[in-house]
């Protein structure tokens, strides 16, 4: 050849490139690849003439890139210049070869999904060609291409990348894809069917032309005959011809008559394919090449279980019994059927320990067995059985754990408290009974007898109670309500259980508990048995329940064990063996612990028993050894803040009926906490609520007639000086968090909070001005103790009382002295540091209306509970304890049984102040068992710094003067 010829003949090499297309590269012609292109591409429109042609270099040879679209079209029909003969090599002639078959699938359609990977995300197709002469190219193709080690899955790999590059570019057929997606939906996403042309025809790709469609279905035994699997063809348009099937050999005929016009000609066919997808799904049921369509037992349950869905995975249809769904989704329960003689006048109950007898039963849906027939059954170990006509299915691993669970605790009985918490968290299911050596729990439900349900109802509904008549010993009238509280309380001590009287404050918990006392005292006489009661109050009230014992039950015999000179050892039990009843204080519980713990005693009341809400302290310590025939607890506010509080309350009541502390956290706060789910709620008010009477003032059936109480938010501005002051220590705050342990960051924290609380009372309290001189107590510099002022000037001249509540000692000394001053009157002030003879003084003088008094200061902590002031109509909280529960307790001192007028409740907001953020928050959470806010301020020192400069940070707009 020619030097002048050579120049005009190019020889082109190509390699395929995974996923983007086929390299071009002339071979010994050195030159640019604009060159190339303009050579190879001269007439290719489809390229735009090479200008759409990538350039790519590798391994520094200047290749030219064609997608796998690109390459189809151009090397199945090549567009090069006339002038110079472009050569194929052997290796491209492949490729080209390839293209050719590329594009007439293309152009026919010849491609379809291809299932293998489709699953995983990507656009995955496979040639699919129905044409005999092209399917002989592509099988000649692949022959020659083995030579070069192109793999055989080439073809499929470059249709898939060609026809996802024309639906990514082309909006037409992006739009048709979308369509039929959409249709297809979750067909797309098999990855379980074994025959491909099924799963084509499930995306809808391929039309499925059967008349028919084959049905395996498993029939239960009957006549005679075991399990077994029935073939049958359904049609696809009648849904009544239905045609069952034998098989005779390899063939397969209809069991009577023939079948329908045109099914003759793909029965053979589509059985042949339908059993290879069974025996695929099924293997252990394959016999001599076919599916066996007699079943054993186990392998009808393994049917069941699981092989119905692999069958469906595999793309097969699989008809199961009617009655499946339902039987496997029951357990086999325990049912504790209550002997007939428990609860009655021969068999009583008392406490919750009792051990009650019962007759045990298995129930299984609404069939229920006999220990007899339950061991039976066990013994025959199956898992399918057929009772009373309905079929139940046996877990072998419950069978085995009933077993243990029988042989270990199932001759014991039920403790009467397992008994109640079963009835009243809902009676089945809920109990779950742990097993030690397995993995499951045992579900258990009861079933009462007559007496205990009727009990049930008793103690459920008031009206249905027992009701003890006024004892004769009382003096005074007890309401409809009261004498209902204490046959209430009666009727659980029969039967040895506590209670909590939680009812509102001012409905006369003291009153109830004084009649319960005359009450039992007027049993144990008829009984001949003696023993005194103890009730456990705070210090403030001991004088308030020495009058109202006084004034009526004169009868009942009262020790007040407190002060310095109180009994000890002997003489202690020589005294209260004397009395009925000894009262005493919660300090003294845990320093007296010795004394208290060496009586038992008949009753044990906590009065405002949210004392004992901290189960850890030494003081509830104390209190829970402390041994009684009956416990009850009384508070307004059973649970102020927290659930546990609910668990700390009822654990002294009946100790151990709401499990561990761990477990009630665990089981009931924790997920209450975390989902609001209004079910759990109820459940646990189901199972607390039979030992909480609870009633309120507003409820119709109480039948007051109580004045109406209104509350109003007062808000204040602070002075000019307040306010530099409050930006002074706010600034002070956040400059040092950063710098301090976690220890002292909560300790500055609380150390500014108590600063900013009493700096927007007056800012002496903070400045801490010696000797507290009254002249620097000028109320013009705090517009509370303003305010505070004139609307005491406000209930002086109506002639009305007030009370006002402070937790500053300060602060409120203070107001005693600025207030008599103003007033020309005294006006007295009850703090922690009171003597108990001068706490009683000053609620006396302030009861009594021939005394001129108009206002009471109170701190929160001393005067919040269990006192009786109803001369007031008036309430003020001075400062905020930023606790609802608390506030409202404290507000009750004058909204009670007694109160003749309306009470007026002001509660004072600093406007711009944490005050009024706290209070708005209080305001979002005021449900209990959403609350967050603690009694106490700890929780803020958890908050982040943006979110404590959030919650100090001045609003300037509110700055006065």
């Amino acid at each position: 050849m020619s030097k002048t010829a050579e120049k005009r003949t190019w020889e082109i090499d190509g390699t395929w490139i995974a996923h983007r297309g086929i390299g071009l590269q002339p071979i010994g012609v050195p030159g640019p690849a604009q060159r190339l292109k303009n050579i190879l591409f001269a007439w290719h429109e489809g390229t735009w003439y090479g200008e759409n042609v990538e350039e790519l270099v590798i391994d520094g040879n200047v290749m030219l890139l064609l997608s796998p679209m690109m390459a189809a079209d151009y090397l199945s029909r090549p567009a090069s210049v006339r002038l110079i003969r472009v050569v194929w090599t052997e290796r491209m002639q492949l490729y080209a070869d390839a293209a050719s078959i590329i594009r007439d699938a293309l152009l026919q359609g010849w491609y379809a999904p291809n299932r293998s990977g489709w699953h995983e995300g990507g656009l995955r197709w496979r040639l699919y060609i129905p044409d005999d002469s092209a399917l002989e190219r592509v099988k000649n193709w692949k022959s020659s291409a083995a030579g070069y080690g192109i793999d055989p899955g080439f073809l499929n790999e470059w249709i898939t990348l060609a026809v996802t590059e024309a639906v990514q570019y082309d909006k037409h057929a992006m739009s048709s894809w979308r369509r039929l997606t959409s249709r297809i939906g979750d067909n797309l996403q098999t990855d379980g069917i074994y025959d491909e042309e099924d799963w084509l025809i499930s995306t809808g790709w391929k039309k499925d032309d059967t008349p028919f469609r084959v049905i395996l279905h498993l029939a239960e035994p009957s006549q005679g005959k075991g399990w077994r699997l029935e073939v049958r063809l359904h049609s696809r348009e009648a849904n009544d011809a239905r045609i069952e099937l034998q098989r005779h050999g390899d063939r397969w005929e209809a069991t009577s008559g023939d079948l329908p016009d045109g099914w003759e000609l793909f029965v053979r066919e589509k059985l042949e394919r339908e059993e290879r997808k069974w025996l695929e799904a099924l293997p252990a049921l394959e016999e001599a090449g076919h599916l066996r369509l007699a079943l054993t037992e186990p392998e009808a349950w393994s049917l069941l279980e699981s092989g119905g869905l692999k069958l469906l995975e595999a793309g097969c249809s699989i008809m199961l019994p009617a009655w499946w769904e339902a039987v496997r989704s029951r357990k086999i329960r325990l049912k504790a059927k209550i002997r007939h003689s428990v609860g009655s006048s021969a068999s009583p109950l008392f406490g919750l320990d009792t051990i009650v007898q019962f007759d045990w039963k298995m129930a299984v849906g609404e069939i229920d067995l006999s220990e007899a027939e339950f061991r039976k059954l066990a013994e025959e170990n199956k898992r399918l059985v057929r009772i009373q006509n309905e079929w139940v299915h046996l877990d072998p691993g419950d069978l085995e754990q009933l077993r243990r669970w029988m042989k270990k605790s199932g001759k014991r009985g039920l403790s009467f408290r397992e008994v109640l918490e079963l009835h009243f968290k809902g009676g089945t299911d809920e109990l779950l009974t742990q097993d030690e050596d397995a993995a499951s729990a045992i579900r258990m439900e009861v079933e009462l007898n007559d007496h205990l349900n009727r009990w049930m109802e008793q103690l459920q509904r008031l009206s249905g109670l027992p009701m003890v008549k006024k004892p004769e010993a009382f003096m005074g009238e007890l309401r409809p309500y009261q004498l209902e509280g204490v046959s209430w309380l009666a009727f659980l001590r029969r039967f040895g259980l506590g209670g909590c009287l939680a009812d509102d404050m001012g409905l006369g918990k003291t009153i109830q508990f004084t009649a319960y006392l005359l009450h039992i005292m007027e049993g144990r006489r008829d009984e001949g048995t003696k023993a005194p009661s103890l009730l456990i109050c705070p210090t403030s009230v001991i004088g308030n329940w020495e009058k109202e014992l006084q004034r009526f039950a004169p009868s009942i015999r009262v020790a007040i064990h407190y002060g310095p000179r109180r009994s000890k050892g002997e003489a202690f039990i020589e005294e209260v063996m004397k009395a009925d009843l000894v009262i005493t204080s919660y300090a003294l519980a845990t320093l007296d612990e010795g004394e208290l713990g060496s009586v038992e005693w008949d009753a044990l009341c906590l009065d405002e028993a949210q004392n004992i809400k901290n189960v850890y302290t030494k003081q509830s310590a104390a209190i829970r050894k402390l041994s009684a025939r009956h416990r009850i607890a009384m508070t307004g506010t059973p649970m102020e803040n927290r659930l546990t509080e609910l668990w700390s309350i009822h654990d002294f009541m009946n100790p151990g009926y709401l499990g561990s502390l761990a477990a009630f956290r665990r089981e009931v706060v924790q997920p209450i906490e975390r989902t609001r789910d209004e079910a759990l709620i109820g459940r646990l008010q189901r199972w607390v609520g039979p030992f909480m009477l609870r009633r309120v003032k507003k409820d119709p059936a109480i039948r007051l007639s109580l004045p109406d109480k209104n509350e109003a938010k007062t808000y204040i501005s602070l002075t000019a000086e307040q306010g530099a002051l409050y930006e002074n220590l706010v600034t002070e705050l956040l400059d040092n968090l950063n710098n301090l342990s976690p220890m002292k960051r909560r300790g500055l924290i609380l150390a500014t909070l108590t600063k900013l609380k009493q700096l927007c009372n007056h800012p002496s309290l903070v400045l801490k001005d010696e000797r507290m001189r009254e002249t620097e107590w000028d109320i013009n510099r705090s517009n509370k103790i303003t305010r505070l002022f004139e609307m005491v000037d406000e209930i002086a001249a109506e002639g009305d009382r007030c009370l006002i509540f402070t937790q500053f000692v300060g602060m409120g000394r203070m107001l005693q002295t600025l207030l008599q001053k103003r007033l020309g009157m005294d006006v007295p002030y009850l703090h922690g540091g009171v003597s108990k003879p001068g706490r009683d003084a000053m609620i006396t003088e302030f009861q009594d209306p021939s005394i001129k008094r108009c206002a009471f200061v109170l701190s929160l902590k001393a005067g919040g509970t269990g006192l009786n002031l109803t001369a007031a109509n008036h309430v003020v909280h001075f400062d905020r304890w930023w606790n609802p529960a608390v506030e409202n307790q404290a507000t009750d001192r004058a909204f009670r049984i007694g109160q003749t007028k309306d009470v007026q409740v002001y509660k004072f907001v600093t406007l711009g102040t944490l005050e009024e953020k706290i209070d708005d928050m209080i305001t979002r959470k005021q449900q209990l068992s959403e609350q967050v806010v603690g009694q106490s301020e700890n929780w803020i020192t958890e908050l982040s710094h943006g979110e404590l400069s959030e919650l100090f940070t001045l609003r300037k707009t509110w700055l006065s003067g």
